[in-house]
């Protein structure tokens, strides 16, 4: 998709966001919007389903309410997005910036913590095909992984494994 009809779409959901004339609700389900610049830009309940927004600037934008499950959103920048109440269910959010975005309420993804002397929240979510995923500081990875990481930095002892592991088992029951 190319930048003038991505800037199209989004006049018209600005339009329909306003409820003024001649508006649309933005529907990108199963776009490719790979390397996008949307950074800032309003998709407030826009329909992203199954988009490509792997690589995207997404910094700053407003995606609160948007449906983007089985969206791919790996390696995008989301810092300082609003993601509240977003359907992020199956997204891929693999090696993606979350930091500073706003993901209370966010469907399909859970934080926790805080973990570590540094006091991190963590972030888990079920990809695709209903595995668990973990970004944990710097850290992306499935719950082996996790685990093992933390275990060599905290010792067998420590309760990090125990929150991380009741976090992913919520997440399964949800879905």
């Amino acid at each position: 998709m190319n930048t003038s009809e991505i800037k199209k779409i989004l006049d018209l959901h600005i339009k329909w966001l306003r409820s003024e004339d001649g508006g649309s609700r933005a529907d990108l389900r199963g776009a490719d919007l790979s390397r996008a610049d949307l950074s800032r830009a309003d998709l407030s309940r826009a329909d992203l389903s199954g988009a490509n927004l792997s690589g995207a600037n997404l910094s700053r934008a407003d995606l609160s309410g948007a449906d983007l499950s089985r969206a791919d959103l790996s390696g995008a920048n989301l810092s300082g997005a609003n993601l509240s109440r977003a359907d992020l269910s199956g997204a891929n959010l693999s090696g993606a910036n979350l930091s500073g975005a706003d993901l209370s309420r966010a469907d399909g993804i859970m934080s926790f913590g805080p973990i570590g002397e540094t006091k991190r929240i963590g972030y888990a979510w079920l990809d695709k095909d209903g595995k668990a995923v973990i970004m944990l500081g710097c850290h992306v990875g499935n719950l082996k992984d996790t685990v093992g990481a933390i275990r060599s930095k905290y010792g067998l002892k420590s309760n990090y494994e125990n929150v991380i592991k009741a976090c992913v088992k919520s997440l399964e029951e949800q879905k």
